[in-house]
């Protein structure tokens, strides 16, 4: 056996090697705990034992609900131990998204964070006949349930110990057993353009993928890391899980979601991988923060930005700024970008990423004005770790140059194709899509990319999303749409066109908070979301944001057209999916009537749109949507 052909083995050889150092640190009622390689080693093992004393078998799922915290990857790696796939499913998933995970992947046993996760699984317990344990980490509110499906995770912790009584050494044959190119999660994708798919990967392609990551972001046992993403997703295990794995790097958890921008700052993390939407949020903030600030600050504020862009775009072209924009920057660095950095989280922050979609242009290039070299990567959960920048290249168009050990064509019509040892194994259950995507040997990956003359990667769109309108032009709508973001007041913003009309147009989703800020400022009487939303003078400060992106833009793909929408794109309402992506086609048919009075030239139409709430009730809102033209 090779040392570290397997998650499980990789933790078997950090015990021999790391033993009582600390290995992950988890906040609970505002103290850090923290927790050694041998605590983690043994949490997982027991854990492992006490499944398969209630009859977890080789090859056997496990579904794993819930916030990031230790349990959850003890959980996952309990399964893979015992020669189970661990699968995981998003914590804002409803019954319905829980019933089709839990039930396609032919889950046995679930392993669930609290009282809502746990209730999610006893209301659908009837329809996943192969279920065999609900098994909780947080026994708050569960006190008085009886339900012989329910256990608690000390419980079978518990059971482990004493199986291990009867079958000393089973965990490590358990280990010894494992191989590469066995199964090691199933992740189920985004589903934007339909059902979610399950992508089976194994413990060869996750260990590669991680491995190609940390060769270009090398992180040793004294670095820190934020587990930010939701577990769930691939992200999660490409670019913070087996990285810390397989550097020893701390593993630190926030004590709630809501809690993550102080406990960042708390941790002070060398390495933070963060979504586009987090990126774009920290400077929603930096905005917002601003327009607030004492009239003295925002002056330093509007006085040092600009010589951090100037020195950020030096770099950007390869070159390094003079001694003058040198003590420039040095000046702006101390008065304001390093408090800056330090009110987010970021002060010891050596390599930021940021990765899953296209981040606007103007947040990438604040980023950088503040002293935060952030680089762009390119994975997928089909391809793996595809491309990111390397230091020193940096071009902020590009998702950077491939990954060491993985090839790249482009096909006659745009279409990347990848091949490595990254890459998934196939999706569960259906072999006509593994067919599509991998053939020869090559992971068709569906995504519009092109190749510069640097060799670097630029990413367009979705090659299905990329349009073209009735006059040929073609337009990437996730571009527009990336760039819209960086506006404080956007929220979100979905891109129309195609080959049957004539131009390009957009829903808006305003942000609430901000929006209602300056309608506050400005005097202008509002009562709720959808009141404000079709306010003329919102209309016309959205407008500027469109003026502003469109000047980026050819002529013939700019924005002519816009209505601001009255509620908030939801993944609840299958508008977006668990990662916050457009489902496109799903939106296009569900607001129709709104695009066919978009570009029938109509000045008002009525919505009767659908609405579900957190507790899964039903409900209707009927308004009339202004449309508003860019002119």
């Amino acid at each position: 056996m090779e040392a570290g052909e397997t998650i499980p083995q990789i933790i078997k050889a950090n015990l021999e090697k790391w033993g009582n150092r600390t290995a992950m640190c988890m906040k609970k009622f505002g103290v850090w705990q923290r927790y050694t390689w041998t605590q983690y080693y043994e949490s997982a093992k027991y854990l492992s034992l006490g499944l398969i004393s209630l009859g977890l078998q080789h090859g056997d799922v496990v579904a794993i609900i819930g916030d990031n915290e230790p349990e959850w990857f003890w959980g996952e790696f309990a399964a893979q131990a015992a020669g189970g796939v661990a699968t995981g499913i998003f914590v804002d998933s409803i019954p319905s998204e829980v019933k089709y995970i839990a039930e396609h992947s032919d889950a046995r046993f679930a392993v669930v964070n609290d009282q809502e996760q746990t209730d999610k699984f006893l209301e659908i317990k009837e329809q996943l006949p192969s279920l065999r344990k609900i098994i909780y980490w947080d026994p708050k509110g569960l006190r008085s349930y009886d339900d012989s499906l329910l256990a608690s995770f000390s419980d079978v912790v518990r059971l482990g110990r004493e199986y291990e009584k009867t079958h000393p050494g089973l965990f490590e044959e358990n280990i010894a057993r494992g191989k590469a190119d066995d199964v090691a999660f199933i992740y189920y994708t985004s589903g934007t353009t339909g059902l979610p798919k399950g992508a089976t990967i194994t413990h060869r392609a996750l260990i590669n993928t991680a491995q190609g990551f940390i060769s270009r972001y090398p992180l040793s046992e004294e670095d820190d890391l934020i587990s930010n993403f939701p577990a769930a997703w691939v992200g999660d295990s490409f670019f913070s899980t087996i990285p810390h794995l397989l550097t020893g790097a701390r593993l630190n958890f926030p004590e709630e979601p809501e809690t993550i921008a102080e406990d960042t700052r708390e941790v002070g993390p060398h390495f933070v991988t963060y979504g586009p939407r987090q990126w774009e949020g920290l400077v929603s903030q930096i905005q917002v923060k601003m327009m607030d600030a004492h009239p003295l600050k925002r002056f330093v504020y509007n006085l040092c930005l600009p010589v951090g862009h100037k020195v950020a775009d030096i770099r950007f072209q390869g070159k390094e700024p003079n001694f003058f924009w040198k003590g420039l920057h040095g000046l702006a660095y101390l008065v304001l970008f390093r408090p800056l950095k330090d009110q987010l989280g970021l002060s010891r922050v050596r390599f930021a990423v940021t990765g899953s979609s296209v981040l606007s242009l103007d947040t990438f290039r604040l980023i950088h004005a503040i002293g935060i070299e952030l680089r762009q990567n390119y994975a997928s959960t089909e391809a793996g770790f595809i491309s990111s920048h390397a230091k020193g290249e940096i071009h902020f168009e590009s998702v950077g140059r491939p990954a060491i050990g993985t090839q790249v064509r482009i096909t006659h019509q745009g279409e990347l194709l990848v091949k490595s040892d990254c890459m998934f194994s196939g999706y569960l259950k259906d072999p006509k899509k593994t067919a599509v995507s991998l053939v020869h040997g090559w992971c068709h990956t569906g995504d519009a990319v092109h190749v510069d003359d640097e060799g670097h990667l630029i990413f367009m769109d979705r090659l299905e999303h990329m349009g073209e309108l009735a006059s040929g032009h073609r337009y990437a709508p996730q571009y527009i749409e990336g760039r819209l973001r960086f506006s404080p007041y956007i929220k979100d913003a979905m891109v129309i066109g195609g080959k049957d009309k004539d131009f390009v147009s957009a829903i808006v989703n305003m942000d609430f908070t901000m929006v209602g800020k300056w309608a506050e400022r400005h005097r202008i009487p509002y009562t709720t979301f959808v009141d404000l939303s079709q306010k003329r003078e919102i209309a016309d400060l959205i407008r500027q944001d469109l003026l502003r992106v469109n000047s980026y833009l050819p002529e013939p793909t700019r924005v002519k057209r816009f209505v601001l929408l009255h509620k908030e794109f939801d993944p609840d309402e299958a508008e977006l999916t668990r990662t916050r992506k457009l489902r496109r086609d799903f939106m296009e048919q569900r607001y129709k009537d709104l695009i066919d009075a978009i570009y029938g030239h109509g000045a008002e139409v009525e919505v009767t749109a659908p609405v579900t709430y957190r507790d899964g009730r039903q409900g209707v809102v009927s308004t009339t949507i202004r449309v508003n033209s860019i002119e």
